[in-house]
This record gives structure tokens, C-alpha cells and sequence, in this order.
């Protein structure tokens, strides 16, 4: 067993062997007596409400389950409740109409891997020394490299402890379907806390394609033709109807789609095709980005017949959850592991307009992710969250939500959701850092980037220069004010480098 784990195991035990304080009368219960009501105190754990029992009164079929959808590449304004006209996703957007929507949650990495990492540990990239995605690509891949590779880790590190074992310690039944991308065989999912793995193994993009005969290592096609979105949505439907229904779970859909090959979904390419020619009769715009080019409209019907797959299978897996009673007792999370893929050299297949960029790139089009969370008795419909997040926050949110203790030695850079969830706090100040020492196909170059407040600012090693932006009033990142506010730029600057310094970030070296 991990050090780490039987360290969580230790406390879980003290937490429940730890005598209960009695609370203070309240005009509650004063109310109650004088109507002849039992008080919460004198009720039987059978007389109580779910909302009504503290944790530890809670059966382990009474805890709260989680269902995590994480969707590769989904680009922060590729959902019809963040704002697209032309992709389709009533079923996401009535997920977040039945919770709250974070309107500036952040991925740690514009990239795949790290971010994956982030989420799994609360961890930052640079502390589990993952900061690009796996295997990564390397430097004599780049014409005119001007830094030589930085070299991070292969995997996710097998003593690391991912949010799926602290949950199994808590007495948590654990699935994984779909993409993982944190690690050769040997250290798959079943190998870092998921009792099972379905088609999680080293590869971020789907080996032969999203139609079988695919050649997924641990997942075999059923028959001809068959889509891996909705196989995968059928394994979790079968998971929630056969699982130990006197445990707790967690369900962890983790999409391949909308991640290239792009590939159209047969059942919907053709009424995205159709209505791509009832709308646009101008050719597709781009922007130039430095090196590359960005494309400047949502209209490809390929990427949206994936996007409408996502949608589809998020709600079969809400409508099961319906179908079992469980919708009440299940914390429902929505996000992305980066931004969509909008940037290459002749333009990527998404837009994240108004948002700048995207996949790869530091601007807030790569980090900036479309985030849901549905918590019964704790979000209120409809909410909209403004306060920047980042992907470290789920493992002691998750924790916090199950009635489990804080493990801060954990999840060492991330911070429970659960007062925002609650509204019960604005938020506090927080400083919020990317390390992404990396060249990537998006044409994006070595550099990081700090956000503080409003004030974003992003240093571009390769271009030896810095850009700074005011994100309350420029969140398209349009106005570079690293010359009007030279004070701002340079503190800024300082931060980042004490953070670096701190965190004992690899930089890249110059190519000699």
C-alpha cells in the first residue's frame, strides 16, 4: 500500500471514531419541540432525511456518488450554454441548467496529459513533473528550435495518489471508461485506484480511429462499425445497473472525442452539413496567431457531429441515473482537459471566440474550459459561478462532497469548491500559474504564464518577450499593456519566477 494511502486510511478512521458535538439549541429546534417534532438529535438515523444525517450517519449506499465527464479537447465556447450558435448540445445545456456553470474554470496545461494529472492527484503539472502531454514532442521535430527539449516524465509517478484511490479508501466502488493517457501498461487506471478500466491505456489519440475494427489494447469492438462513444457509454450504463449497490461510486467517463482524427458521427454529420449551407455562404475566417493561424468560425460539420456524440451520451448517462433513483445523490461534473484545438498552421476545426487561441497556447482559448457541476442539496439551479477555478480543485472538492477529510498533503495545490458551490463565499484572491517549457504542433513556443486578480501575464521564451492583458476588460486578450503598465508587467514577472523557483520548474535550455 502507498504511504500516502494508509496516511488517508488513518484519518478516515479518526473521523469516525471521533465522539459527535452536540450543537447549541437553535430557534430550529426550539420550533420544533413546541410543535411536539422530534429534533434532529432525538431522530433515528431511519427517521432522517438524506440532507438531514451528517456524514458519518450516512450508510455507504447513502453517500454521495460522483460521475465525472471530461471530453478531450472541448474548446470553452463549444457548448450551446457557453455560447455557440452552431453546435448542438441540449443535453449538456440542460446539465447546466440544473447546476452551476463556472464561467472561468481553468485546465492547469493547454495540453492534454498534465491537466489529466492535475485532476487525477490535485496536484500541479510541474510538482508531479508532467508538463507536457505523453510521450510529448520533441525539439528536433521544430525547424529553427531555438531551446532544447525539456524532459518531464513518461507517466503519471505509481506513488502519486490519484482522487480514485483516496475514494476506494473511503469505501468507493471506482470506473474508468475511455481515455487515460497517463502512462504505459503497468500503470493504467486498474493501477492507479479504478476497480475497473475500460479502453484506458497509453495513447491520448484513438488507435484506428473512432470506428471498429479499432485497436484499442483493452477494449475489443463488438461488431462492424461500431462507434467508440457510444460503446463506452454502454459499459458505464452497465456499470450503474451492476454495480455493489450498497457502495458508493465513482463513475469517471473520459471521452476521446472531439480529439483528431476528427471524424464524423454518421447518425449527425448530415444535418450539421445541412445546416453549415443554410448558414454560411462566405468562405471559413482565420486569424493569424504569431506562427500559425486561427480558424475564426464554428462551422465544420465533423466537429460538430462529435461534439453532438458527447452530448448524446452525457444524456443516456443522465437519464439512467433517473431511471435508478440515483440523480439525487449524485454530484454530476462537466470539463475539459484543454482548450479546442483552433490554432495550427492553416487553422485548427474549432473557434473559441472571443477567447484567444487555444489548444497548446497560453492564451485563455488553451487553458479557459467549459465547467458544470451538479451537486443535489448543494448547487442551486441555474447558478453561474464568475470565480476563476482551476483543475487541481476537484480531488478536495470531491473529497469535501463525499464527507471525507482534507488531505492538503495531497491535493497540495488545490482548494474545495464546495463554499462556491454553496454560494457561500465570493472567493478569494488566488494566484493561478501554467509552466509549459514545450513546443507543440499547434506552433506554440516555450513559455508561462500568471494570472493574478484580473491581470494576466504570459512570457514567451522563444520570442524573448512578455504580453500582458487585463482580463476584466480585455478577456479576448486584445490589448498587449506590458508597455503602458511596465510596474504591473514586472511584478507579475516576479511572481512567476519566485513560483518557478519555488515549485523547482524545469526551464529550457538554449540550444547551444
Amino acid at each position: 500500500m502507498k504511504p500516502e494511502r494508509l496516511f488517508v486510511m488513518l484519518a478516515l478512521a479518526s473521523l469516525l471514531l471521533s465522539p459527535t458535538a452536540q450543537a447549541a439549541p437553535t430557534e430550529q429546534t426550539e420550533a420544533a419541540k413546541s410543535h411536539g417534532e422530534k429534533t434532529d438529535v432525538e431522530k433515528t438515523d431511519t427517521e432522517k432525511t438524506d440532507t438531514e444525517k451528517t456524514d458519518t450517519e450516512k450508510t455507504d449506499a447513502e453517500k454521495m456518488n460522483f460521475v465525472f465527464f471530461l471530453v478531450d479537447d472541448l474548446g470553452w465556447a463549444d457548448l450551446g450554454c457557453f455560447g455557440s450558435k452552431y453546435y448542438e448540445t441540449p443535453e449538456i445545456d440542460k446539465l447546466c441548467a440544473s447546476g452551476m456553470k463556472f464561467t472561468q474554470g481553468y485546465a492547469a496545461c493547454p495540453v492534454c496529459s498534465p491537466t489529466r494529472a492535475s485532476i487525477m492527484t490535485g496536484r500541479h503539472p510541474v510538482r508531479v513533473d508532467v508538463t507536457d502531454w505523453l510521450p510529448g514532442m520533441n525539439t528536433d521535430r521544430v525547424k529553427d528550435a531555438k531551446f532544447k527539449h525539456v524532459h518531464d516524465r513518461d507517466d503519471l509517478a505509481p506513488e502519486e495518489v490519484t482522487i480514485a484511490e483516496a475514494l476506494k479508501d473511503g469505501g468507493y466502488q471506482t470506473f474508468f471508461a475511455g481515455k487515460w493517457h497517463l502512462g504505459d501498461e503497468g500503470n493504467w487506471p486498474t493501477e492507479q485506484g479504478f476497480d475497473i478500466n475500460i479502453g484506458g491505456h497509453d495513447r491520448g489519440s484513438p488507435p484506428g480511429g473512432y470506428y471498429a475494427p479499432w485497436k484499442n489494447p483493452v477494449l475489443e469492438a463488438k461488431e462492424k462499425d461500431e462507434y467508440l462513444t457510444e460503446r463506452l457509454t454502454e459499459e458505464s450504463v452497465k456499470f450503474l445497473k451492476s454495480r455493489d449497490e450498497e457502495k458508493p461510486f465513482l463513475l469517471y467517463l473520459s471521452y476521446y472525442n472531439v480529439h483528431t482524427p476528427i471524424t464524423p458521427y454518421k447518425k449527425h454529420v448530415e444535418h450539421f452539413e445541412e445546416k453549415a449551407a443554410r448558414e454560411f455562404d462566405t468562405p471559413t475566417p482565420t486569424v493569424e496567431e504569431h506562427d500559425g493561424v486561427s480558424r475564426a468560425r464554428q462551422d465544420n460539420p465533423e466537429y460538430a457531429s462529435m461534439i453532438k456524440a458527447v452530448d448524446d451520451s452525457v444524456g443516456v448517462l443522465m437519464e439512467t441515473l433517473k431511471t435508478l433513483a440515483l440523480e439525487e445523490n449524485t454530484t454530476v461534473i462537466f470539463f475539459s482537459d484543454n482548450g479546442g484545438l483552433c490554432t495550427t498552421r492553416s487553422a485548427g476545426p474549432t473557434s473559441n471566440l472571443p477567447l484567444r487561441s487555444g489548444k497548446g497556447w497560453l492564451y485563455e482559448g488553451g487553458v479557459r474550459e467549459p465547467m458544470i457541476v451538479r451537486a443535489p442539496g448543494v448547487t442551486s439551479p441555474g447558478s453561474v459561478c464568475d470565480v476563476p477555478v482551476v483543475s487541481m480543485d476537484f480531488f478536495p472538492t470531491i473529497l469535501e462532497l463525499a464527507g471525507m477529510p482534507s488531505q492538503p498533503e495531497l491535493h497540495a495545490d488545490g482548494k474545495s469548491l464546495v463554499p462556491l458551490l454553496k454560494q457561500e463565499e465570493s472567493g478569494d484572491e488566488r494566484a493561478f500559474y501554467w509552466h509549459y517549457p514545450h513546443y507543440h504542433g499547434s506552433t506554440w513556443t516555450p513559455g508561462a504564464s500568471i494570472r493574478k486578480g484580473d491581470w494576466k501575464l504570459i512570457q514567451f521564451y522563444h520570442y524573448g518577450n512578455q504580453e500582458l492583458y487585463n482580463l476584466k476588460n480585455d478577456p479576448g486578450e486584445q490589448e498587449d499593456l506590458s508597455k503602458k503598465n511596465p510596474l504591473k508587467a514586472r511584478q507579475l514577472m516576479q511572481a512567476l519566477d519566485s513560483w518557478q523557483k519555488s515549485m523547482k520548474a524545469k526551464m529550457p535550455e538554449p540550444v547551444e
